[in-house]
């Protein structure tokens, strides 16, 4: 929603991922809320803390609101709950509704199909998130591999 806590870390974690498959030539990543409740900031200090913990950091991404632009540029636009898929679909192009979907339908072997909003709980929150992401991110790379890098 407010692009400081799910998608930064997605997008940190994403990001490394393309890093060390070697394809950044290949990859953009980017996030983006739904909302513009903290356009401009960083990341949040717990999600930046798990992140550090895990190696890594997140520290230069800065929070935006998503724009229609977006559907046009990005061959993916994921979302990380239903509500989120909700105002994004509403505001989608018709022509783009195929780039469109939550971010653990890439995910293999994870039951959930929304990453929890850690923003409101406790530490154990932005873990979960963590581990949702990783999975997830590691089947979205595989995903563009196998499907736009072969």
């Amino acid at each position: 929603m407010g692009n400081i806590c799910r998608s930064p870390t997605a997008h940190g974690v994403f990001e490394n991922m393309v890093k060390n498959a070697g394809h950044v030539a290949d990859i953009e990543t980017d996030s983006a809320g739904t909302h513009a409740f903290h356009v401009g900031e960083g990341p949040d200090r717990r999600s930046q803390q798990t992140a550090k913990g895990r190696g890594f950091d997140l520290s230069y991404i800065r929070a935006r609101r998503v724009e229609v632009s977006d559907f046009d540029y990005f061959d993916y636009v994921l979302a990380m709950d239903a509500d989120n898929l909700a105002i994004l679909e509403s505001m989608c192009p018709s022509q783009h509704r195929n780039k469109v979907s939550l971010f653990l339908d890439f995910a293999k072997d994870i039951s959930e199909k929304e990453v929890p909003d850690p923003y409101y709980g406790g530490g154990k929150g932005f873990d979960r998130v963590f581990d949702l992401v990783e999975a997830a991110s590691t089947g979205l790379l595989e995903h563009i591999k196998t499907h736009h890098l072969s």
